[in-house]
Formats: structure tokens, sequence, C-alpha cells
């Protein structure tokens, strides 16, 4: 089957970056608006029994919203079923409502799997996404094949050419990114091949309320690493970071895959809490503004992984390495 790749045009840019990677040309498609604030897209390009790739990261702004983005994928995955196309995968980055996975309180909605729902109704042969909060919800979601890739390989290649020789210390957030936490140190260890020390920083969240001030771990004289899935507001971060610094860290560095940077974020950065910050372009920093070219800042390129992901998949070979253990 021949590979077509499609990104809609609000991830025109990481669209063009994957295949680029790939050394594919992007597939051809039209995106309309209507005055009404409805939208229709179809394939341009000739998908009868091709293995079809939809690239679209689905997160809010910087013009459209979470909402608007999920529908048009949607939409276009069920145009290019109709259109004959042999296999369908979306690749959303960012997937909205992966967060609401379970319930907490009393008649709670179990939002990702009616978006799988919706996904499978159109079609979809496959969802690929990148770091997804819990990805053993994410997997139970859905009725079609899914993948949840990890930025655990872009971190490691970025930590060994600015941090040779440092010690090391990984340290989770909260107890729901401890098996994060663990294959990103336990990664680190196999490539430096040195010990990497560990940490857990407390956090219980109802109502939108956090507390929780208990911090377990021997950080102290390291380079604490703090990794997670995403930043919102930044609270989560700050509160471990300085935890890590009461508990003896010599410097502390952030991984997040997805810098949502929602308002109040920006005080990640002039934290003196935080040495640095590491994001994926997955979801583009926009809402920093000028702070986007903060000195703590690194945004690493998400392309050639999920290129490679892609690669795999069309020619039915193994994602190890590539996907949440």
């Amino acid at each position: 089957m021949p590979l077509k790749l499609f990104a809609l045009a609000a991830s025109a840019d990481l669209g063009t970056a994957v295949a680029a990677a790939l050394k594919v040309e992007l597939a051809a498609h039209e995106e309309r608006d209507f005055e009404d604030g409805e939208h229709k897209a179809r394939p341009l390009a000739d998908v009868a029994e091709a293995d079809v790739y939809v690239l679209h990261s689905l997160h809010g702004g910087p013009r459209d919203s979470a909402n608007d983005k999920l529908c048009r994928l949607l939409f276009f995955i069920g145009a290019v079923k109709d259109a004959g196309a042999a296999r369908v995968t979306a690749v959303a980055p960012y997937l909205a409502y992966a967060r609401k996975d379970r319930r907490t309180k009393p008649n709670d909605p179990l939002t990702t799997r009616y978006v799988a729902g919706m996904f499978e109704s159109v079609g979809t042969d496959c969802v690929v996404t990148l770091d997804v909060h819990n990805p053993a919800a994410f997997e139970n979601a859905f009725r079609c094949r899914t993948v949840a890739l990890t930025a655990t390989p872009l971190f490691v290649d970025h930590l060994k050419s600015v941090m040779a020789g440092e010690r090391l210390s990984v340290i989770s957030p909260d107890a729901g990114g401890m098996k994060r936490a663990e294959a990103l140190r336990e990664a680190l260890e196999a490539a430096t091949g040195r010990p990497v020390g560990k940490g857990l920083a407390e956090k219980h969240r109802s109502a939108g309320v956090v507390s929780g001030d208990l911090f377990v771990g021997d950080v102290a004289g390291t380079t604490a690493l703090i990794i997670d899935d995403l930043i919102s507001t930044g609270g989560t971060l700050l509160r471990a970071a300085r935890a890590a610094r009461a508990a003896g860290a010599g410097r502390v560095m952030a991984l997040v895959t997805h810098g949502l940077f929602m308002p109040g974020s920006a005080a990640v950065l002039t934290d003196p809490a935080l040495d640095g910050l590491v994001v994926t372009d997955a979801v583009p920093p926009f809402r920093l503004g000028d702070l986007a070219a903060s000195a703590k800042l690194v945004v690493l390129p998400a392309a050639p992984l999920l290129a490679e992901a892609i690669r795999r998949l069309h020619a039915h070979e193994s994602l190890t390495g590539l996907m949440v253990a």
C-alpha cells in the first residue's frame, strides 16, 4: 500500500517537518470555512487503497479550539475512508480530553472514552499520540489500535549532549507519573552507564485545589530532572522543583512533553527554583509570547520521533523503544 501523509492546516508546520523526516511530500487536501462557523475538508490526492496518516495536534489555540480541531480531524478521516483508503491512522501528538479518563466525582463523564467512540465511528484504524496523560486509560478507552509514543528518546538524546558527567536524579511530580519517571531513569542509566537517583513529590488534587508537601528520594548534590506529560499553569512543576531544592538538589531541570502554558505559567520560567525547562514542539509555546525566547526554555522537535513511528507502522515493524513500556 502506498503511504499518504496529510497534515491539517493548524498543524501544517509540524506536518511539514514530519514529511521532511520521512522524505515524502505532504498529500494535498482542501479545507474551507463557512460564514456560520462550519467547515469542510477533503483529500485532493488519490487515497484509494492507500495507507493514510492524518496529523493534527488537538490542543486549543492559537486560532482554533480543541473542539474545532477534533471535529476537523474526525470529519477528514471520514472523508478519507469514504474515498477508499485501505487504512487510516490519526496522528494526534496532543490528544484533547485525554486528562478526563476516570470518574473522580459522582456522575463524572469518561470523556476520553467518548472521544474514542467518535474516532471509531468514522472508521479510524489506529490512533497515535505522544505522552498521553494515562497510557493505560487511553488504551482501554479505544477498540481500534492505539499507539502511545513517549518523548523519552528525545529527552535522553538532549540530556546526553548537555549533561555529560553530571550526577542525575529523576523526579516524578506526583504518584501518577512514577512509571514515566522510572522509564526515563532507566533509559538514562542505559545511555550514560551510571546510576541515576530517583525522587517523588506528593500531590493531591480535589476540586481544583492542590495539596501535599512530602518529598521522598535522595537527590542531594544531583541535577534533578522533573518529568511530566504536560505543563498547564505550572503549579505542579514548581511545587516539585522547590521540594527538590529543599532536599539538596544542586540544579533542577524540567522535561515536559506538552507545553500548554496557560495563564500564570510564565512564572515557571522566572522562578529561581527551576534552572531550565525542556518541552517538545508537539504544542508550540505560542502562549508565552516574548518569553518563548527565554534562555531557560529549550524546545525539541518532535518530528523525528513521529516520522519514525509512521515509518515503522507503514512497514509493520516493531515500535519498541518509541512507545510507553
